[in-house]
């Protein structure tokens, strides 16, 4: 007989969450597993003793970690979802019945609780892989991407004083058909509301010889435009830090790769254990900043946090853009081995000339020497360097006077400071190990990269100013442990059955091959019926 289905809704209902989520669940698990009591002492001081209640910092902790586990960035999202999901409802604590609070309320939580508690709740999470066995600590991939800022291009407002500046620009840009038609080359396309910058960013902190650098990557861009990403819109133009601020969240930075178009970002610095690709260290800077000035302060705050966590770290792997004199003597102080290529300009010495240790000085092909004279630092990039003379005498009637020197007095000689450190380096990533660290960071940080951005939801800031940011990277990083947390308990509960069934089997065997010893029996013997 066909049956009919008639919805009538009752007054009273009889319901339990826990009885409707199963034991499987990944929120099920992750409530049983993920202690965060201690975060109530922790926030007490941040809260006053009248008023309405607030937010539980336990519940608003959760709530974070659900929007990156589900990839939502919109607070005003991740009720709504919350809402819908008898999982997350129960992984929270609030019943069928009971309201969740409005999205606002997550925001001026976010904005009231400091970094330091973020940076607790991260390290709880660690503390928790790492007593699993996760983290073996002595092999760390340091890497940045870029994270794209909640602000637009469209935004960005010229550097005071106006009148030098534009001036200047109207020299040396070319304008878009779109600024001769509005003739507004001075005002930005989306003017902010609310200009955020203070007034020290506002002030143009070019001077002349960068100016005049801008203008000559104006002019080869003007150039290239035809072929660059967004060559069809007509608005673009070319922009700098030195001369463009975001008045909407001041702390984003222009950037560009290579054939991409430049955007408002952060930098993400991510370091990665090796072990299990758990992320030890994650923080936002500022997307303008070179990775290489960014390394020593990471590596002084994951150091301390491996050795709290009882852990010896022994291997720093990174890219090209961490490579500097500096760093790599500065690690080797730390008692770090670094397995960084170095930056293709570096170059060991000048060819046909042989550098003498004990004297510290070059040999030329006239065997003159090259002495050591001073240290330079040089102003653009604040790299020392080593500045070596011959005497002018010297080159006076060399035969090699024309290819060497050409119509110059002397010879010089730039080498970098740390010529020793970059030897070692050069020699720890020919051998065999270092080719083998290579590949370990690149199969290591890279992928998780891609999954942040892609799956927990650090496509793009959804906050402004790099404390926020700063924020937003930690909690993202902390998600991603938890899930490869709950993924090694299961892998670990599955090896456990495997090798207790594993054990039987064995004890079994043992009892079958002691049987095949003895040989059988015969029993001769007749059955009478009864």
């Amino acid at each position: 007989m066909q049956g009919k289905k008639e919805y009538n809704e009752k007054l009273f209902i009889s319901f339990q969450l826990s009885n409707h989520v199963p034991k499987e669940n990944f929120y099920r698990r992750l409530r049983e597993v993920l202690d965060l009591h201690f975060l109530h002492k922790l926030t007490e001081s941040y809260y006053g003793n009248c008023g309405q209640k607030s937010i539980d910092p336990e519940v608003f902790m959760k709530f974070m970690l659900v929007g990156f586990l589900e990839n939502i960035q919109s607070d005003r999202k991740l009720i709504a979802h919350c809402s819908m999901r008898l999982d997350i409802l129960f992984f929270l604590g609030y019943d069928l019945d009971e309201a969740l609070p409005w999205h606002s309320t997550l925001s001026r939580t976010r904005d009231l609780l400091p970094d330091e508690v973020f940076i607790q709740a991260f390290e709880h999470v660690l503390d928790m892989c790492i007593d699993k066995g996760m983290v073996l600590g002595r092999t760390q991939a340091i890497d940045a991407a870029p994270v794209k800022a909640n602000a637009s291009m469209d935004s960005l407002e010229l550097k005071v004083p106006r009148e030098e500046l534009a001036e200047h620009l109207r020299r040396v840009r070319v304008f878009s058909a779109e600024d001769r038609k509005d003739n507004s080359e001075d005002e930005p396309k989306r003017k902010a509301g609310n200009n955020k910058a203070p007034e020290a960013q506002r002030n143009i902190t070019a001077d002349k010889r960068e100016l005049q650098e801008l203008k000559s990557r104006n002019k080869n861009w003007s150039k290239k435009q035809t072929g660059r990403p967004g060559a069809s819109d007509p608005r673009s133009k070319y922009t700098s830090n030195k001369t463009h601020y975001s008045p909407v969240d001041p702390d984003a930075r222009i950037s560009v790769k290579p054939g991409k178009a430049r955007k408002l970002n952060y930098s993400a610095q991510m370091a990665v254990d090796t072990a299990h690709h758990v992320i030890t260290h994650i923080e936002a800077d500022f997307a303008d900043k070179k990775d290489n000035q960014s390394l020593q302060q990471i590596t002084k705050v994951l150091q301390e946090r491996l050795t709290k966590g009882g852990l010896i770290w022994r291997n720093v792997l990174a890219d090209t853009g961490y490579s500097s004199g500096d760093n790599y003597a500065f690690l080797e102080q730390s008692g770090l081995l670094s397995f960084i290529p170095p930056h293709g300009t570096y170059k060991g010495g000048p060819e046909g000339f042989e550098y003498r240790e004990d004297g510290d000085y070059w040999l030329c092909k006239n065997n003159k020497k090259v002495t050591f004279r001073k240290v330079k630092t040089e102003r653009k990039n604040a790299i020392k360097k080593k500045v070596y003379f011959t005497r002018r005498s010297d080159c006076k009637g060399c035969p090699y006077r024309t290819e060497c020197i050409g119509k110059s007095h002397e010879r010089r000689i730039e080498i970098t400071f740390y010529k020793e450190e970059y030897e070692r380096a050069i020699a720890r990533l020919a051998s065999p190990l270092g080719r083998w660290m290579k590949k370990k960071r690149q199969s290591t940080v890279e992928p998780v990269f891609g999954t942040l951005t892609q799956f927990m939801a650090l496509s793009r800031v959804n906050t402004r100013g790099i404390d926020k940011a700063n924020k937003v990277m930690m909690m993202s990083a902390m998600a991603y442990n938890l899930k490869k947390y709950l993924k090694f308990t299961q892998k670990e509960v599955m090896n456990k059955a495997q090798e207790q069934r594993n054990a039987v089997v064995a004890i079994f065997s043992q009892i079958a091959n002691l049987l095949m010893r003895f040989k059988p029996i015969n029993f001769n013997c007749q059955l009478t019926p009864v």
